[in-house]
């Protein structure tokens, strides 16, 4: 079993998502924390980078996904958020915290989280 986590904390994408009309004409703010669980023991005893996730890459990939994607609910895109890891970076499972920030009255955020574990490792 794979214990070591490559991490993104509070990554900021402006988008448009929401389920009401108005919501479709404004950018709202959603915060990703992501959580992936990889064998990064060869990146660290060779200093390579090809050997473990490039955090920077998934980040680009989870903007660009966010931005283009304009669903209406934020467990549509934590969604394909995680498969998009998943299918995409040699990881054995994902966690997403995915937050509508400011998206409800006298709250912070408003948010979901999903763990998804990789069939084919």
């Amino acid at each position: 079993m794979v214990h070591d986590i490559v991490f993104i904390e509070a990554l900021k994408v402006d988008t448009v998502i929401g389920v009401y009309d108005w919501e479709k004409t404004i950018q709202q703010t959603l915060q990703f924390d992501i959580e992936m669980r990889t064998d990064i023991k060869a990146a660290a005893q060779i200093d390579d980078l090809s050997k473990t996730v490039d955090y920077s890459e998934v980040a680009a990939d989870v903007v660009e996904l966010a931005k283009q994607n304009q669903a209406e609910l934020i467990e549509t895109v934590a969604e394909k958020v995680a498969q998009l890891i998943l299918a995409d970076y040699h990881v054995s499972s994902v966690k997403v915290s995915l937050r509508k920030l400011g998206a409800v009255a006298n709250t912070a955020s408003v948010g979901v989280i999903i763990e998804r574990a990789n069939t084919l490792n």
